[in-house]
């Protein structure tokens, strides 16, 4: 098993701690974020690790891990940040996003799962997003799971709380036939947007296309996305609102949504 980590993010709503670094290698309680994610990684015996750079690349200096680039990071999304490392996608693969941290149960639920794609879930996040924002819809988007545990739809803006049974947290698992399907899906994706029109997301550029619009595509696509449900044992990393809020719940022992050393 493989982990790519998509950590080409400049961060700007965390500057000025993203001034000389990129989001990444922010320090949280004492750890990057990176290193945080590389060593639970390989607690979990996932020592074929992958990082995709990009902003401050020069600033990420973790050991024994893979690197690739992504040189147009200002210009482009995490789909495309994904893709930089195409050659190593095969077999089974775990994607995470680079500004979340998450304790091993959360990684080895992930793990066990049999199904070509697993999308990690959290479904106790109304209690983590109350915390965050002072009104937690203006920033929870949708995720509706149908009666076999599979997603029906994801990442949509949303006006009430109904059309949502958990966050997507940006960590996923592609293998087998359906990473073959995604790689070459993708590829005929790129293909359709040279004529002008981006089939992920009309709004925006192809490469500006968010996972959750190719998430929502493999679904059209009659893919299979399995939900992996968890209550809390992440944190994202999004603001300083976000970081100081972090660091006083830790310094308060009142930090109840993860754990640094689970």
């Amino acid at each position: 098993m493989k982990a790519i980590i998509l950590a080409a993010g400049e961060g700007k709503r965390l500057r000025p701690l993203t001034d000389n670094i990129p989001k990444c290698m922010v320090n949280l309680f004492g750890v990057s974020l990176l290193q945080r994610q590389v060593d639970i990684f390989r607690k979990s015996g996932i020592d074929d690790i992958s990082v995709i750079t990009g902003y401050r690349s020069d600033k990420i200096n973790i050991q024994s891990v893979r690197y690739f680039h992504n040189d147009k990071y200002d210009t482009t999304n995490m789909v495309e940040t994904l893709f930089c490392a195409k050659e190593v996608m095969s077999g089974s693969v775990i994607v995470s996003y680079g500004d979340i941290v998450f304790q091993k149960n959360v990684l080895e639920k992930l793990v066990q799962s049999n199904d070509d794609f697993s999308i990690v879930v959290d479904k106790n996040w109304y209690e983590y997003w109350k915390t965050r924002f002072p009104n937690p819809l203006d920033d929870a988007e949708s995720l509706l799971i149908d009666e076999s545990g599979y997603i029906a739809d994801i990442g949509q803006k949303v006006k009430n709380i109904d059309s949502i049974m958990g966050q997507y947290i940006g960590l996923m698992k592609f293998q087998g036939d359906g990473l073959e399907f995604l790689k070459k899906h993708y590829e005929d994706l790129r293909r359709i947007a040279q004529g002008g029109k981006n089939p992920l997301n009309p709004n925006l550029p192809f490469e500006k296309s968010y996972m959750t619009d190719l998430l929502n595509d493999l679904i059209a696509e009659k893919c299979r996305l399995k939900a992996i449900p968890i209550n809390n044992g992440w944190l994202e990393l999004d603001t300083i609102s976000d970081f100081t809020l972090y660091e006083k719940l830790h310094n308060e022992n009142s930090l109840k949504f993860y754990s640094p050393d689970a």
